[in-house]
């Protein structure tokens, strides 16, 4: 169904059968690991390990391709910042200065400034698929319970489960009104410019974020007067005690960024040079 891409869906693998704390351990550490590291033989080890995840999950493209369309694009305007406001960023991290294209206004192109922006596509896009996975392979019921169940208050589950939960009702929102804006006249594809689409897509933020405020004030109101919080334990409907794979997951993503660190500091800096 449009507008509810990015939910739940469960299926019979074992990324699906890992608990929702090793698949979250897993992302966090995952994704600090492609934070800290600039060396490009580490992230595209990443790359390929997230593809393979990805594919493994049997995640639909239908599923998450609108998001990763968006991504990709904010990615190529982040780029693209980066080459106007720090034009030699790369000369100055790697130390050399190899011109490709000589370009006016002090903006040339040199193989270090692309090399050091490639880096960035990597990070983003050794990060993306396993956020995308762990969000629509996660139950968000069983994370929360598995989470009390590891210390973390019951009502800091019951938050990030809420906010998993929801994500599909805010891409529903952001469909309805998108129609309804286009019912008006108003032209939001392909048809016109990418520019003018931008435009006209953030003219959606602002009723967008008035019906999640509406959302948030009607589910905290039911939430208290169903008594939430009153007591210092609950009960949980749904739980799921870690297993082996989930021991074997959360070893993996130590030990991976134990190594990937180690080789990225090896000479004492995060950027690997191929240029020396």
């Amino acid at each position: 169904m449009a507008g509810r891409l990015l939910t739940y869906k469960k299926k019979d693998t074992w990324i699906d059968r890992l608990s929702g704390v090793s698949k979250m351990l897993f992302f966090l550490l995952w994704s600090i690991t492609g934070m800290l590291t600039y060396d490009t033989r580490v992230l595209a080890v990443m790359l390929v390990v997230s593809l393979v995840i990805f594919k493994v999950s049997e995640t639909e493209w239908s599923q998450v391709g609108t998001v990763f369309k968006f991504i990709t694009f904010f990615l190529c305007l982040n780029l693209l910042a980066v080459w106007i406001f720090s034009p030699y960023q790369g000369t100055e991290i790697y130390g050399t200065k190899t011109l490709l294209l000589t370009l006016p206004w002090d903006h040339s192109l040199t193989a270090e400034q692309l090399f050091y922006e490639l880096n960035i596509a990597l990070k983003y896009f050794t990060v993306t698929p396993v956020v995308l996975m762990f969000i629509v392979n996660t139950n968000p019921s069983e994370f929360a319970a598995s989470l009390n169940r590891i210390g973390v208050s019951y009502k800091v589950g019951y938050s990030i489960a809420i906010a998993l939960r929801y994500i599909p009702d805010v891409q529903a929102d952001f469909t309805k009104i998108r129609n309804a804006q286009e019912a008006r006249g108003i032209e939001m594809s392909s048809k016109t410019s990418i520019w003018q689409r931008v435009k006209r897509m953030s003219a959606i933020i602002f009723p967008l974020l008035f019906s999640s405020i509406d959302r948030i004030d009607v589910v905290s109101n039911a939430m208290e007067l169903r008594g939430f919080g009153k007591n210092r334990k609950r009960t949980w409907y749904m739980g799921k005690k870690l297993s082996r794979s989930d021991y074997a997951a959360i070893f993996f993503a130590v030990a991976f960024m134990i190594v990937a660190l180690a080789i990225t500091y090896a000479d004492g800096s995060r950027f690997w040079n191929p240029f020396l």
